[in-house]
């Protein structure tokens, strides 16, 4: 059966959130004000496109590609970006909301989130290696068994992670953000 493809295609205020997709595959396009909301998105693949002031909250990613992706002041809540192909999986964040994502098992090695909400977001297991959190609120998100190696938490706030029980070798910090590595240890910082 072959591919029903979109290539470098704009689709403007689209609803798609009612009827299943006409493609599956997309390649260059972009998303301007679409509605995503709860749609299956299982097996269908994104490749160097651009999704911007998107609704994409509660979509199902079952084995979905995501390769080179830009999400630009878009709605990303309660998703399972672990569920996607692994081997079409790389993004960008622009001031997006991402709460109550999963993140778990997740390469996102060199991933940019600038100015974006991750609140409650579990990056359990994640490969965070070079990734930037510029200007992010973690608020109540997990970091476990993750690998932080040369991760940027240098303007992010409100994170909890203990050194313990990450990978954290040269991730960067500010001085005013060191309390969010000490949390564990209930000391009273001044």
């Amino acid at each position: 059966m072959a591919i029903v493809s979109a290539y470098e295609q704009v689709f403007n205020r689209v609803d798609f959130s009612s009827e299943p997709l006409a493609f599956q595959e997309f390649e260059a396009c972009t998303f301007k004000a679409c509605n995503f909301s709860k749609q299956d998105l299982s097996r269908v693949n994104f490749i160097e496109c651009d999704f911007i002031e998107c609704e994409l909250s509660m979509c199902k990613f079952m084995n979905t590609g995501f390769k080179d992706i830009s999400f630009d002041r878009c709605k990303l809540l309660g998703l399972y970006f672990n569920d996607c192909n692994s081997l079409l999986l790389g993004f960008k964040f622009k001031k997006c909301h991402l709460n109550l994502c999963t993140f778990q098992g997740v390469s996102l090695k060199k991933t940019i989130f600038h100015e974006c909400t991750l609140e409650e977001v579990d990056f359990t297991e994640a490969d965070l290696s070079e990734a930037a959190f510029d200007r992010c609120d973690l608020h109540k998100s997990i970091f476990q068994q993750a690998i932080l190696t040369k991760t940027d938490f240098r303007t992010a706030v409100n994170f909890n992670i203990d050194p313990d029980s990450n990978r954290i070798r040269n991730a960067r910090f500010a001085p005013d953000n060191l309390v969010g590595l000490l949390k564990k240890y209930g000391l009273k910082i001044e």
